[in-house]
């Protein structure tokens, strides 16, 4: 579909699902969006949902500002997955093991490694930057500061909630490997910090929405939120890419008979801020549940634990700010979804899967979220399809 266009204060809102389907609440953020003075654009994906702070699925793009809740409290969270050489003929029957080890190696929940994981101790990872990156550290908010230990220790760990790693295959019967996971506690603290730093700001005074604070250019508040924003989204491109080459060690190990390889990883952020120039502007892009879908940029747009992911490459359409969606998108709240489902639910829409089925994750049963080829179906004019993927074995925090 192209998308739908609803008027709004500053900016049009332009849709790429149908207006009458989006809650209540979620449209009402919207339309505070459209209010905010500094605003160029406001784009919606096809995987709307009401949001803490603004709306999940939402690509906002502002001229001399940004709003550290529109970006969200895990900044840099974003997806990563490789295809293998491994086929659906090299796996054995009970994938219970693969799960077990694949838990073993990479912490989930709140676990983090006993010891920093150094990238020169893993296969074929790069480590430039590394030493720069930590370095920057000392340069983060203070209050901050006193969590290096736990944010050390928690590079190359899952986390909770929808962060998920996965064993998939596509429809060749190729083996991927797909993850999901963010900047973990420190980008939750960066953002909580800044967040109310913002909200204490006189120019915010007077906005419809407290959660749609800003800083503004050249200022020191904005100077210090841009640090510690893009020094987060660089901890979750790191977090990923360790824990995608400790799941490649486990896989190699599993594996060794049949000697896997493995192409080049693709990995995209979908919490994030970039620096885009359009119209012969330069402007801050949010996306909040978005990715990047500039014409030829590969991304990665998950379902639920149950149903399946795809592998898209963009068109690169300016009118959504070169976006797409992030996944398929909750059609209903967490606490909403562990009222409706039973453990039983999960079992049997969960069939096939390798994976938790305790009331721990009822909450991300795949009846939570709307039809992944329905969300794919609605962005026709953003991305192409190039592989689908279902998973066999899926690990959550």
């Amino acid at each position: 579909m192209t998308y739908t266009e609803v008027p709004g204060a500053k900016v049009p809102i332009r849709m790429w699902t149908d207006p009458s389907t989006v809650e209540g609440a979620a449209m009402q953020q919207l339309r505070n969006v459209a209010t905010l003075p500094w605003i160029k654009g406001l784009a919606v994906m096809p995987d709307v949902h009401y949001g803490k702070g603004a709306t999940v699925g939402s690509v906002i793009a502002m001229h001399g500002a940004v709003c550290p809740a529109a970006v969200g409290v895990d900044i840099g969270c974003g997806m990563s997955a490789v295809k293998t050489s491994l086929t659906a003929d090299d796996l054995p029957g009970d994938l219970s093991r693969l799960r077990s080890k694949i838990e073993e190696a990479i912490p989930v929940g709140r676990a983090m490694h006993d010891e920093p994981v150094h990238p020169g101790r893993l296969h074929g990872l790069a480590t430039s930057g590394w030493d720069d990156f930590w370095s920057r550290f000392g340069g983060v908010a203070e209050a901050v500061r006193f969590r290096e230990e736990r944010a050390v220790k928690q590079m190359g760990s899952l986390g909770g909630g929808n962060h998920f790693i996965e064993f998939c295959l596509d429809e060749t019967g190729a083996v991927w490997l797909m993850l999901h996971s963010g900047s973990r506690n420190i980008g939750k603290e960066l953002a909580d910090f800044h967040i109310g730093q913002a909200q204490k700001l006189p120019h915010n005074q007077g906005l419809v929405d407290r959660d749609l604070a800003v800083f503004v250019a050249d200022t020191p508040q904005m100077a210090a939120y841009r640090n510690d924003l893009f020094w987060a989204q660089e901890y979750a491109r790191h977090n990923r890419a360790i824990m995608m080459a400790l799941f490649q060690d486990v896989v190699r190990k599993e594996f060794k008979k049949a000697k896997p390889t493995f192409e080049p990883v693709i990995s995209c952020h979908h919490n994030y801020v970039a620096e885009e120039r359009y119209d012969g502007m330069d402007l801050l892009v949010t996306r909040k549940g978005a990715i990047r879908a500039g014409s030829g940029d590969y991304g990665i747009i998950p379902g639920s634990m149950g149903t399946g992911s795809y592998i898209v490459k963009g068109l690169g359409n300016p009118a959504s700010f070169n976006s797409a969606s992030h996944g398929a998108g909750r059609k209903m709240s967490r606490n909403a979804a562990k009222k409706r489902f039973s453990t039983q639910d999960l079992e049997e829409q969960t069939r096939g899967v390798e994976c938790r089925k305790d009331s721990g994750v009822v909450d991300e049963i795949p009846g939570a979220y709307k039809p992944i080829e329905k969300v794919i179906d609605q962005q026709r004019d953003l991305v192409e399809v190039v592989a689908k993927l279902k998973q066999v074995v899926c690990v959550k925090g």
